[in-house]
């Protein structure tokens, strides 16, 4: 069993920041890759940010060049700091494990509005 922990999220104003956090403890033994995706509402669950355990990412195209996603490896935390949020980011985002198993953590809210 993997736990995944969030932190983050919350509203912000457009052009805004947020960083999100993702702790994962329990049995990562097998994990290859953590990231996050997101799911709007009326809207299908995309993949936003990714990250192996070689360090390799991987990015949705509405993000890039604004959405960082990076990790701490002795912590088995993954980050996702996101810039220049826009109306349409809003969104619930979940931490995701991929290992011989895939997890998903609850989520956290993010809306963008003024």
């Amino acid at each position: 069993q993997v736990h995944l922990v969030e932190s983050g999220g919350g509203l912000v104003q457009p052009g805004g920041s947020l960083r999100l956090s993702c702790a994962a403890s329990g049995n990562i033994f097998s994990m290859y890759a953590m990231g996050w995706d997101r799911q709007a509402p009326g809207k299908q669950r995309e993949l936003v940010a990714s990250i192996t355990t070689s360090g390799s990412t991987n990015y949705a195209d509405a993000v890039k060049g604004r959405f960082t996603i990076s990790r701490d490896k002795a912590l088995n935390t993954v980050y996702l700091q996101m810039n220049s949020l826009k109306p349409e980011d809003t969104a619930v985002y979940s931490c995701i494990f991929r290992g011989a198993l895939t997890y998903r953590a609850q989520g956290t809210q993010v809306t963008v509005s003024s």
